[in-house]
């Protein structure tokens, strides 16, 4: 356990994250990959229908990478939210 405070203490802690998440990715690559893209296409709906309804994280939570990028194309010409995820279950 870390006892000392350092000047540059508020820096450590993100910089320690990055690296677990850099290492992590690095045994998993896969799931790195997977997660910057469910990352990206929950910014794209946001930009495209505002904020997401809660719904969406069941949609996230189960998803392979091959249904994220279907959903990431149906992003740029969905008329809804719902019709992003149609057929999704």
């Amino acid at each position: 356990m870390v006892t000392e405070t350092f000047d540059y203490g508020e820096e450590l802690v993100p910089t320690i994250t990055k690296e677990w998440e850099r290492q992590a990715m690095e045994r998993c690559p896969a799931k790195g990959i997977g997660q910057g893209e469910a990352r990206l296409l929950r910014q794209l709906l946001c930009c495209r229908f505002g904020a997401l309804p809660e719904w969406v994280d069941g949609h996230f939570a189960a998803a392979e990478t091959t249904r994220l990028e279907a959903w990431a194309k149906r992003v740029l010409d969905a008329p809804s939210l719902k019709a992003v995820f149609a057929g999704a279950s």
